[in-house]
Order: structure tokens, then sequence, then C-alpha cells
């Protein structure tokens, strides 16, 4: 599987870790609770279909992406640099 690198282009999915939806999380406060901590920690939802995850490249840039992919095809369909995505959801509220 190929990613496309905003920076480097198409390069092998083993130069990247995969860290997670890339919904931006808000993260709990420090005194939320265990139950509280214990779900953003280990809860997330599996989708069948498309989706945005948030990679790494760290055999590569260092850049962090947002992938545009389908979980059940396999098929990618791009990636943003995540800085330019939050900026995005920063200028869009």
């Amino acid at each position: 599987m190929k990613i496309p690198c905003p920076i480097c282009g198409s390069r092998d999915v083993r130069e990247f870790s995969y860290t997670g939806a890339a919904g931006f999380l808000e993260r709990p406060a420090p005194d939320a609770g265990a139950d509280v901590w214990d779900d953003y920690l280990h809860n997330r939802e599996n989708i069948a279909g498309d989706v945005e995850d948030l990679w790494w490249h760290g055999q590569g840039c260092g850049a962090w992406l947002v992938v545009s992919r389908n979980t059940v095809t396999h098929e990618i369909y791009g990636a943003r640099l995540a800085r330019d995505v939050k900026k995005d959801l920063r200028d869009a509220g």
C-alpha cells in the first residue's frame, strides 16, 4: 500500500506509523476520572468505509498527515498535512 505524502510523494506504508482517527479528539481534563480517560485512550469507532486517519511519516520527512482512505477496499484517496487540516478547521469555526 502506498501513501501519497504531500512532501515526499508516493511512499510505502512501512515508512509511516498509524496513530488513529483524525477527529482531533478533545483531551479530557486531568481530573476527569479513570472511566473517561480509559474511554479516551482505548475506545475508538471501527468504521467500515471512508475514514480520515492520522499518520506520522517517521521514516521519511517526519510530517503528520491526515490520510483519507476506505477501510473495506483499502483504497487511499489522498493525504494532507495535518497542520493544514487543523488550520482549515480553525478558520471554518
